[in-house]
């Protein structure tokens, strides 16, 4: 399925299919599932049915149907580029530092 190709609406019908599809799937009422996610039942209904929703009511019905993982690829990751990676090897200390005896502070019994 190309999403490029299709339009907004039915990108948006896409979703709502999405949603009833794992609704039914785990045997979950409109009625259960919108208290569950703090909507009203109707809200719930134009979502499956393809109407323009808000995007907390499809992160709040998400949510409730453990599906929230779909939303993974929105997530921006930093990625450090090789060369910054090499310049903070270089950084990093080679060796221990050689302690000064004479300025300890540690007391033995001895």
């Amino acid at each position: 399925m190309d999403m490029y190709k299709k339009s907004d609406d039915a990108i948006i019908q896409t979703i709502g299919d999405f949603v009833r599809h794992h609704r039914l799937q785990q045997n979950i009422t409109q009625k259960n599932l919108a208290e569950k996610a703090g909507i009203n039942r109707t809200t719930l209904s134009d979502l499956e049915l393809g109407k323009r929703s808000q995007l907390i009511t499809l992160i709040q019905v998400l949510r409730i149907l453990n599906k929230l993982h779909v939303l993974e690829s929105f997530e921006v990751k930093q990625q450090i580029s090789p060369i910054k990676l090499a310049e903070m090897e270089m950084k990093k200390r080679q060796k221990a530092s050689r302690q000064d005896r004479s300025t300890s502070t540690h007391k033995t019994d001895w």
